[in-house]
This record gives structure tokens, sequence and C-alpha cells, in this order.
């Protein structure tokens, strides 16, 4: 395998190369390419086309200055060949939502070598990345909104929204390029579009083909919970406790 280093303190990828070095040559753990990154800026350069690197497997640190490991995580997800990823971590808190990205495995520092073997192991097993494109998601065709904007009426395609949010009194719709004020309610929104919309919080519904994963967040006025991620958007929206759920099952669909 061709092994990407992800982490700001070089002690821990010297660290981790050791151990790599130890690895290869026992059990059935192929032998490849070493490489080391200090911060995510480092491994897009690395892993984007004009980098002209491929790599199987990523160890990736979580807590990073600038942008961290699970962010990148997601960059990553969207590269053409995604290489695998196996978090390497001080900190155990993180570990759901590390495998609610599809990561191969969760690795605690200081980490062990049978540890390390194990998750080499799991990344071999894994299947390749398909090359080909994913299919396109069933969009809701047909269906639209009646957007009154500053004196203009405008059809908006409801496969174009990311997501309702209520607001005092009235209903913000976000797209990926932009937001709508309507007028109407978030029950009458679920009501008519409930195929396509899932409720996560008592003021949002987002779009189901949106989202993209459920993430630990910390809301200033709901303190530590769960909060989603949806494609074309870098806003987190806050999931209800009794919601979290729901959130995960549509996620595994």
């Amino acid at each position: 395998m061709n092994i990407l280093i992800v982490d700001d303190e070089a002690l821990a990828r010297s660290r981790l190369r050791s151990l790599l070095s130890d690895c290869v040559g026992s059990a059935d753990i192929r032998r490849g390419t070493v490489a080391e990154a200090a911060n995510a800026a480092e491994t897009m350069a690395l892993l984007t086309p004009t980098g002209g690197r491929a790599f199987d497997l990523v160890l990736l640190d979580i807590h990073m200055p600038g942008q961290d490991g699970l962010t990148l995580a997601h960059a990553l997800r969207t590269l053409p060949l995604p290489p695998s990823v196996v978090f390497v971590t001080a900190h155990t808190s993180h570990a759901v939502s590390a495998f609610e990205l599809d990561a191969v495995d969760y690795l605690t520092k200081p980490v062990r070598r049978e540890r390390l073997l194990q998750a080499l192991a799991k990344a071999q097993r894994k299947p390749a990345a398909a090359t080909a494109p994913a299919p396109a998601p069933d969009l809701p065709e047909g269906e639209t909104l009646l957007i009154q904007d500053r004196g203009r009426t405008e059809r908006l395609p409801l496969a174009e929204v990311l997501y309702f949010k209520a607001e005092q009194k009235y209903v913000t719709v976000r797209t990926t390029t932009r937001s709508y004020i309507l007028d109407s309610s978030l029950g009458e929104l679920q009501a008519r579009f409930a195929p396509h919309l899932l409720r996560i919080h008592r003021n949002a519904l987002v779009a189901r083909r949106a989202m993209r994963a459920l993430e630990k967040h910390y809301d200033p006025e709901e303190g530590e919970g769960w909060a989603v991620r949806l494609q074309g958007s870098t806003e987190l929206l806050t999931v209800s406790r009794r919601q979290v759920a729901a959130v995960r099952a549509e996620l595994a669909r």
C-alpha cells in the first residue's frame, strides 16, 4: 500500500513511519511508499491530480491547526479515487463521527504495533473505490415552490433546495447559491413534500438527498449535541436529540 501520514506533529509522524516499517513484512502487509503531510493543504496538494501521487491509505490526525482531520476527511471523499482513512488521534470523543465518514479504523495514541497491523489489514481488505461516477440521486422532478421576492414571482425547483429553516415569522429556503424567504410553515412543507424532506429539529427540514454526515457539535443555545452536514453547504444544522436516530437511519439507506 501507498500510505500518507497526516499529522501536524513531526514526532508523531516519525513514530508512525517507524511503526509502519515494523509492520511491513509481518502478516500480509504489502510493501509500498510512505509519505508525510503536516496539514490539510499539504495533503490535498499531494492527493489532487496535479500532485501526481496516488495513495491507498491516509493515517489521519484529527486535531490540527486550520482545517481539522474530520473536515479533511470530508474533502478526501470528494476525490475521484478517494483513499481509505484510518484516524490516529489522542482523543476518543470523535469515534462516532469518524465511522460515519466510513473510516476503516480509529486508533488512539500512543499507537500500538498490533493495532496498526489490524488497521492495515482492514484497509487492504476494503474494496477499491469504483472508478465510474455514482448514479445521480433521484430528484423530485416537477415539484416546485412559488417564491415571492421583491415584487418578483419565481418558481424554485424543490431539487435545488438544501433545507428549510423557520425563523421568527417566516421560513428561510436555502439552496447552494442563495437564500429565499417563503411565506409558509414547516408543517405545511413537511406534509406537502414528506418523501423528500426530513425533520431534523423543530425549526428545520432538510433535503434527504443532500444529507452527507452526522457530526458531534456544540450549539451555544443547546450545548453538546449533533449536527447534520449537507452537500453543497459548509453550514452545520443542529439535530434535536429525538431526531438523531432518524437521521442515522436516513444516512444508512
